[in-house]
């Protein structure tokens, strides 16, 4: 499958490329046409440190930045990035003035939780949440319910890649959009035209990767 890609570089910074391959994909909540791998991005550390630093920008006059929280395996990118708003003099109104760079933990029955230690870098804090990609964004809006519950103060989206330009009222900002890709399309599973064709899948995808089938 890894031959059949094409690279896009990003409009903020062309050292910057998405790997993007076409077909007919299923992530949890929807069907796709087109599977966008951020391995590389979320990996290696020269393509994580300049989506960082791209991701970064839009808060670089944001008055308090405490805690980004890294959905998808973006701790990387996520340290990255708190490094750079730290560089840029973004404060913090915890008394450690640093910025914490956590991830929730997915619980058996799919819900979102923070424990007990970590719960102090969350709640009450101004909060980054950071994400590989966004389809239908409702992964997205599991993380703001999860955050909303821990009392965290949510001050921007950030990610990779996002189909969708808001969600649930937040802006998402995004280094690529679906505007990059050549006719991107998302579609409800018991909606998929790819299905109806009786088009089989070429693999299961989410954040952390794809499976092929």
């Amino acid at each position: 499958m890894d031959q059949n890609m094409i690279k896009i570089p990003a409009k903020a910074n062309s050292a910057i490329n998405l790997k993007v391959m076409l077909g007919h994909f299923a992530t949890s909540h929807s069907h796709i046409s087109q599977y966008v791998d951020m391995t590389t991005l979320k990996c290696r550390l020269n393509e994580a440190t300049l989506a960082a630093n791209v991701l970064a920008q839009k808060y670089s006059s944001s008055t308090y930045v405490d805690t980004i929280v890294c959905m998808d395996g973006c701790e990387v990118i996520g340290s990255f990035m708190a490094e750079r708003l730290t560089q840029q003099g973004v404060m913090s109104i915890n008394r450690h003035k640093t910025i914490s760079v956590v991830t929730p933990e997915i619980h058996t029955n799919g819900q979102l939780i923070f424990r007990d230690n970590l719960q102090p870098m969350v709640t009450n804090k101004h909060i980054i949440l950071l994400i590989a990609s966004a389809t239908t964004g409702k992964t997205i809006e599991q993380s703001l319910k999860c955050l909303e519950y821990y009392g965290g103060i949510v001050e921007g989206i950030s990610a990779i890649f996002s189909a969708s330009s808001t969600v649930a009222g937040y802006e998402v900002d995004s280094i690529f959009t679906a505007d990059d890709l050549d006719n991107y399309q998302t579609y409800e599973v018991t909606e998929c035209p790819m299905c109806a064709a009786k088009q089989k899948l070429d693999g299961i995808v989410n954040g952390y990767g794809y499976s092929r089938l």
